[in-house]
């Protein structure tokens, strides 16, 4: 399983938001979003291989019971049955962070999905292929129902602009059985002046739908720096 970075630090995203916990980030991914804050695990994958029990012992090194398992897109990987299924039985606490596109029967105590909206491509004309690999593979509603119906989850919808939110009331309406208190909106930004800036009116809207705002706070806490 080829990982980009392992480290601990402090969950800033989602329902966790302020739980001590280990990263987990695997290199590669099979979407290209434009607005991607880690390309160094999806557009330019970098890393290196580790064997499940090398990840282990790493991740031994800290006294944290939360581990997070994010990407690039991790269920890309089978090794995560074995890996997930080790973590659980030392009593660790799993959060895996997917887009929803693809399906493995791991462990996990909260699936994190961020389905991908029709926005979320890179530009067509720089990456004709990508584009339409993108737009093909990043809404799976099979997926996403199984992964509701199998865990304990949380939606998180990256949003842009405000024609954005009209989509995720599409996607919500497709997928029986979503509650409100499920379903988190994050404003796209790379800085704290671009989420600040979609943060209010993106307030206002989760509050008229009892959705939550979910801000990333590790910019807030680190800066747009790595291995936070």
């Amino acid at each position: 399983m080829r990982i980009a970075e392992l480290y601990k630090s402090i969950q800033g995203e989602g329902l966790l938001t302020g739980m001590p916990s280990v990263f987990i980030r695997a290199s590669g991914c099979n979407l290209r979003c434009w607005f991607c804050d880690t390309p160094y695990a999806s557009w330019q994958p970098e890393g290196q291989d580790y064997a499940v029990d090398e990840i282990i012992a790493e991740v031994e090194e800290w006294d944290v019971k939360h581990v997070v398992i994010t990407g690039g897109e991790p269920m890309l990987f089978a090794e995560m049955i074995p890996l997930c299924r080790e973590l659980r039985r030392r009593g660790r606490h799993i959060t895996i962070e997917t887009a929803g596109t693809l399906y493995l029967g791991v462990a996990c105590d909260l699936m994190s999905i961020s389905p991908k909206l029709s926005t979320s491509g890179p530009d067509p004309e720089r990456h004709a292929h990508w584009a339409r690999r993108h737009e093909r593979q990043r809404y799976q509603r099979e997926v996403l129902m199984r992964l509701m119906a199998e865990y304990e989850y949380q939606l998180k919808f990256v949003v842009d602009c405000v024609d954005d939110v009209a989509e995720v009331d599409a996607m919500i309406a497709e997928l029986p059985g979503v509650t409100a208190d499920r379903v988190l909106l994050m404003p796209q930004g790379r800085t704290m002046e671009e989420m600040a800036s979609r943060s209010l009116w993106l307030a206002e809207l989760c509050h008229e739908r009892g959705w939550q705002l979910c801000p990333r706070r590790q910019l807030e806490w680190f800066g747009p720096v790595r291995g936070t």
